[in-house]
């Protein structure tokens, strides 16, 4: 029984991230995969090379990117739950879907995306500071007087 997984559907598989960033780069350019992805290899002096660098030493980057690379620019449908946790390259495409043609993207709809994910953080903090705003604690000593709280105040005269 071969236990080794088949990952020959998916799209990352044998591309490296330079010719991965390169594609991606030539058909979008380096300003809109900031404006999308939020990474500043892409925005503070870019480079193909220094982008490589950078995404090779930081994991979260390099799956934004490969995701961007499978769901934008590959045009894949969205992962299930299941694989959705597995990072782009462990993922398996499904046999019937093929990638298609890369999203049409611009600078405007990226802004529109970014002031949804906005709001959809601070509606996710309001919630969060709803459900768990713990009652204040309070101390034994909370009737001190002033000369308490200060160590000095017995020693001045």
């Amino acid at each position: 029984m071969n236990d080794e997984i088949n990952y020959q559907n998916n799209p990352l598989h044998g591309l490296s991230l330079k010719n991965l960033l390169i594609e991606i780069v030539d058909h979008y350019g380096f300003e809109i995969l900031f404006a999308y992805l939020n990474i500043n290899c892409f925005n503070k002096n870019p480079s193909i090379d220094s982008a490589v660098k950078y995404l090779k030493k930081t994991d979260w980057a390099r799956e934004k990117v490969e995701a961007f690379y499978l769901y934008k620019f590959k045009s894949l449908p969205r992962a299930s739950d299941e694989q959705f946790e597995l990072p782009p390259r462990d993922r398996i495409v499904p046999p019937n879907q093929i990638p298609g043609p890369p999203a049409e993207l611009s600078l405007e709809d990226a802004e529109r995306l970014r002031e949804k994910r906005v709001k959809k953080a601070a509606q996710h903090d309001q919630e969060k500071s709803q459900r768990a705003a713990p009652a204040k604690r309070t101390s034994d000593h909370s009737n001190t007087s002033a000369s308490d709280s200060d160590p000095w105040a017995k020693w001045r005269k």
